[in-house]
């Protein structure tokens, strides 16, 4: 059996999705008009339905994000737009909101969204049970959980993030937006708090740290784990970005469809997910666009410093040390910096600090300012503008190959054109024969008319003629009907697309738990009679519809600021472990941490609002 493996990109909107599928993405996300996890990024009928003409005649597949958990009265609202995608074509739904499930919906396919914190094989079985094609696992996994989840579920596709921003929250269970602002990350307007500085205290009130980011994660890369999650059952590979711009989703893109390509070329049974081959006008380098710092998050299975507690902003490409400074410049090992880039560095007191090259003069850089720059300073460029310009213009062509076979006869000629896919169109003119003065000069005009595809989506891989001395053709002909062939097997390639559609039929497979809190995320009447029809009773509304908020768990992550400080008592051993409990604080509100050694868990306490 062939396993197909999908690369996955993000779209902010259709122009950046089609970019995507230019530069190799098998399938793209894009937000719904409304109800995504991205409300800033919800995107108009017309817009994804021209997405999706670009990316089916490459077998490439649109999902649609309508993840956001719903209100009574926006659950008819979200199944007119879900009939409306149907009727489009949208290749897979990703939903939160199981109220949705109660609903008549059209028999597309459904994708559980990372919000429903998809990370137990109970879980996922569950999830499979009830009607889902695909889950979208939780990013804390480990390889060796991700397998077993595979070896205990059946054919239910799997899917990764492997690149991009980290919710330090388990997904879906973060409601501290919610609690200090009124803006909720289920329901699509998060705030990002993980993302401000903190004050850090122990039990006794003295400050263990002041104004760092302590919620702040490093940016996911798993670019070199790749067999390891194909080995562990994952098919499709997430990039995070719905937010990021098109120069971002261009470069990350292509640099995993490198990878992918390489994986599947070294190794038999393996496929890519769609068609065509993407040629771009660049080297792919992860490094040089928006990153905050690296990280394999929990991968392995083991620890690894995760927060960049000094900064949330992008760092970028390391450079390397400056090696000397002058009175208005300095130097370093190596560089290919422009004027106009930006960089940056950590000062002695941690904090980052910028600059702009305003020119280069061989091996002296000279900046705008030099405060701050020392010998052995590490710097980063965080804007490359040679870069970011080569992104900003057309850097891909996407095409299909086609082997052509041509034939002159007495009274006609005949061009039939047929691609990968197996798709073929056959285009006929009635042309009575002429000889040729020179029939070798009359076959290679045939030849580079017909492989000559121009601007279109279609490259030539081959070409056969009959009979071996053809007859004089014009180049308006030959151009013609190779143009008109063309055409129409773009038109036979749309019909062909190999749309899947998987009529939604409810179960009854029993929940896996029996009891369920806020954390379910209930805010509507239909996911409430969702839930206590698998035998789930449900003894809280969603965060959101709660009186009183004060006392409850409005984080839950993997994630340890006493590990990050090497402070872990289970596997660090500090000398003088400091006096809990330990309190996180803001300007306005305080978090009790809480720690679950045995599972490496830490919990948000809202001890004030």
């Amino acid at each position: 059996m062939v396993t197909s493996l999908e690369l996955l990109a993000p779209a902010g909107d259709a122009d950046i999705g089609i970019a995507a599928i230019d530069h190799g993405a098998d399938a793209v996300y894009i937000g719904a008009p409304k109800f995504s996890a991205r409300a800033a990024a919800g995107v108009s009928l017309s817009d994804i339905a021209r997405l999706i003409k670009h990316a089916h005649f490459y077998f490439a597949r649109v999902y649609v994000a309508l993840n956001t958990i719903l209100t009574d009265q926006e659950i008819s609202e979200s199944l007119n737009i879900i009939r409306e995608l149907y009727q489009l074509g949208t290749d897979g739904l990703i939903i939160q909101d199981v109220g949705l499930l109660e609903l008549d919906l059209p028999p597309i396919p459904l994708i559980a969204s990372t919000q429903m914190h998809n990370n137990t094989p109970e879980k996922v079985k569950f999830l499979e049970d009830v009607g889902f094609k695909r889950v979208i696992l939780a990013r804390e996994l480990s390889l060796e959980e991700i397998a077993e989840i595979r070896k205990q579920t059946g054919r239910i596709e799997l899917e990764s993030f492997v690149h991009g921003a980290l919710c330090v929250s388990y997904s879906g269970q973060c409601y501290m937006s919610q609690a200090v602002a009124g803006r909720s990350g289920n329901r699509g307007v998060c705030a990002q708090p993980c993302r401000s500085h903190y004050n850090l205290t122990d039990g006794a009130g003295n400050k263990i740290l002041q104004n760092k980011y302590l919620l702040s994660l490093k940016d996911l890369n798993l670019m070199n784990r790749m067999p390891d999650l194909v080995a562990a059952g994952i098919t499709s590979f997430k990039i995070e970005g719905r937010y990021k711009g098109i120069d971002y989703v261009k470069n990350v893109t292509a640099a995993y469809r490198q990878v992918i390509d390489q994986f599947i070329s070294s190794r038999a049974g393996y496929r890519r997910g769609s068609s065509g081959t993407s040629e771009i006008t660049f080297t792919p380098d992860v490094n040089r666009t928006f990153n905050r710092g690296y990280s394999q998050y929990f991968i392995l299975g083991k620890r690894e410093k995760i927060a960049s507690i000094d900064t949330p902003k992008s760092i970028g490409q390391y450079l390397g040390k400056i090696t000397s400074v002058g009175k208005d410049f300095f130097q370093m090992a190596r560089h290919d910096l422009q004027n106009g880039d930006g960089l940056c560095f950590f000062t002695r007191q941690k904090d980052l600090a910028g600059f702009r090259v305003n020119r280069v003069e061989k091996e002296k850089i000279y900046p705008n300012s030099m405060r701050g720059l020392e010998t052995g300073t590490p710097v980063y460029r965080n804007l490359d503008r040679a870069f970011t310009g080569i992104l900003k213009k057309p850097s891909a062509r996407r095409l299909i190959t086609v082997k052509m076979d041509f034939v002159q006869n007495d009274t006609f000629i005949k061009l039939t054109v047929k691609d990968e896919d197996g798709s073929t169109a056959e285009m006929v003119r009635e042309v009575l024969f002429e000889p040729s003065r020179n029939p070798e000069r009359a076959r290679e005009q045939i030849e580079k008319h017909l492989t000559s595809t121009g601007n279109t989506s279609f490259r030539a891989a081959g070409l056969t003629i009959q009979p071996h001395e053809p007859g004089f053709l014009s180049a308006s002909l030959l151009n013609g009907i190779r143009r008109d062939a063309l055409d129409k097997l773009t038109q036979i390639r749309s019909e062909a697309y190999p749309r899947q559609e998987v009529p939604f039929t409810p179960g009854d497979a029993p929940y896996p738990e029996t009891k369920l809190d806020f954390r379910a995320n209930v805010f509507n009447d239909l996911a409430r009679k969702f839930y206590e029809r698998h035998g789930a009773i449900v003894t809280e509304p969603a965060f959101e519809a709660l009186s009183g908020i004060t006392g409850k768990t409005v984080m839950t992550t993997r994630y340890c600021i006493r590990h990050q400080l090497d402070l872990c008592p289970k596997l660090q051993n500090p000398e003088l472990p400091i006096k809990e409990p330990w309190k996180l604080k803001d300007a306005h509100h305080t978090y009790r941490l809480e720690f679950d050694c045995r599972q490496c868990r830490m919990f948000l306490i809202l001890e004030d609002t």
